[in-house]
């Protein structure tokens, strides 16, 4: 059944925390998911949640530790001993532990590994601790079914027994040789018509998608999402298999990748959540608040510049905003575009300079049409002809500009490693705020000059 968190479920729950009535609490939770279980927590007060969670089973605490957000798990993690994290971690699988373990402090995380009854799941944890974050080896899990090249489908079920006893989930058997390096993968339907004495090498698929353990997660999520896999083989630099990246790791990425770009490019320099400190949301904020501000400075000097023209004609004033919204807007569009392709790693197969041009024709048609419907209603509701012919060439050369900038900033960030997605943010609206200005004024004071 569906569930659905209500506002009287949380008040049950409550009063039932402040009565200590834990055989209602658990009667509501027993047959609730993890993700169900932490949504209630994040609703309820930091110590109602760490209550509940308390009365959890081992295997079902640990899952919803997992599901818990990072700020909340640091809080919650912080109340509980070494001794009931390490209970907690024996009952995940390896990649989800060390991520658990790679939060803790330095001499916590001691303490609490040395504690992990489990040396199988210890040493596991201190493999892929070793990955620098961000790494396919940091997401990966060590838990996986190999069996070997040379086995008989008959050996090969029974050392699968042993091993699925392991793995919550089962999604491809990788077939390895003598030296553990990775052969390719083994159906299941092709193993259950083989008969018990053909070896496995001559079922084998060697056709097998793989990662290296030093791979972005990045790259290891596109590679799944263009081959469509479920789970992915992890290997070294002589392809000697480490472990496997499954599909929720994956979503995990994607989904922190979307957020980050978000968040960047709605100008905030560093991840943050609405339950965060007003110092830490503040942090965030200000520093692209200052290259705004300090962008508009240098915009009211441009407009300093052409002070005299402003006096003469303050008509021009009246369009100051459109040029520079319309210069803006066009410019997060084409980063917009821009930084979706580099995601998908499709513009160096096209080239940098057929993208260029092709913005550079389609802000022209664009700015072709807007000019043209400004120079429309300029002629009829102004007697300026100047005014009018001012405002159309302008905003047809900010709409082309702006479109080529935005096209190209993003392309030379990611030339340079920087994450292009700080272009679709403050940093184009501000610097086509500058530039419109300079274009606008530049082209009025042709204009009336000449006419």
């Amino acid at each position: 059944m569906q569930f659905k968190l209500s506002k009287d479920i949380l008040e049950q729950i409550s009063k039932a925390i402040e009565n200590g009535n834990d055989g209602f609490i658990l009667s509501h939770l027993k047959d609730l998911h993890a993700a169900d279980i932490a949504e209630i927590m994040h609703e309820l007060s930091e110590d109602e949640g760490k209550y509940i969670f308390r009365l959890l089973e081992s295997e079902k605490a640990a899952d919803t530790l997992l599901e818990l957000d990072e700020d909340v798990r640091e809080d919650l993690l912080e109340s509980l001993t070494t001794k009931e994290i390490a209970a907690h971690l024996n009952e995940m699988e390896s990649d989800d532990a060390a991520d658990v373990v790679g939060e803790l402090p330095e001499e916590k995380k001691r303490e609490v590994i040395s504690q992990i009854e489990d040396k199988t799941q210890v040493s596991d944890i201190e493999k892929l601790l070793i990955y620098e974050e961000g790494t396919a080896g940091a997401i990966m899990a060590s838990e996986l079914i190999s069996v070997n090249e040379n086995w008989t489908v008959e050996r090969c079920i029974v050392e699968m027994r042993k091993q699925a006893q392991e793995i919550e989930h089962v999604y491809n058997i990788y077939v390895v040789n003598d030296e553990n390096i990775l052969i390719g993968v083994l159906s299941l339907k092709t193993l259950l018509f083989a008969t018990p004495k053909t070896q496995i090498k001559e079922l084998v698929n060697a056709n097998i998608r793989f990662v290296y353990a030093h791979q972005t997660q990045e790259e290891a999520a596109r590679l799944m999402e263009k081959y469509d896999l479920v789970a992915m083989p992890v290997v070294d630099e002589n392809k000697k298999l480490l472990g496997r990246i499954t599909i929720d790791d994956v979503v995990d990425v994607i989904k922190e990748e979307a957020e980050k770009d978000y968040q960047m490019a709605s100008g905030l320099s560093e991840k943050v959540e609405s339950t965060d400190s007003i110092w830490v949301i503040s942090r965030a904020r200000l520093p692209w608040l200052l290259v705004a501000m300090i962008g508009g400075i240098f915009a009211s000097r441009v407009i300093g510049i052409f002070e005299g023209e402003i006096q003469i004609h303050p008509e021009m004033a009246f369009f100051i905003p459109l040029v520079a919204a319309m210069g803006g807007n066009v410019g997060i569009q084409s980063a917009a575009i821009v930084v979706q392709q580099l995601a998908r790693q499709g513009i160096e197969l096209n080239g940098i300079i057929p993208k260029l041009f092709k913005e550079l024709i389609v802000g022209l048609v664009n700015g072709l049409i807007c000019s043209g419907i400004i120079l429309s209603y300029n002629l009829l509701f102004s007697d300026s002809v100047n005014l009018s012919l001012t405002v159309s060439i302008a905003l047809l050369t900010v709409i082309i500009f702006a479109a080529v900038f935005g096209t190209f900033v993003p392309l030379a960030l990611n030339k340079y490693k920087i994450d292009p997605a700080l272009a679709t943010g403050p940093f184009i609206t501000t610097t086509n705020d500058i530039l419109g200005a300079l274009i606008y004024f530049t082209v009025g004071r042709i204009l009336y000059s000449a006419f």
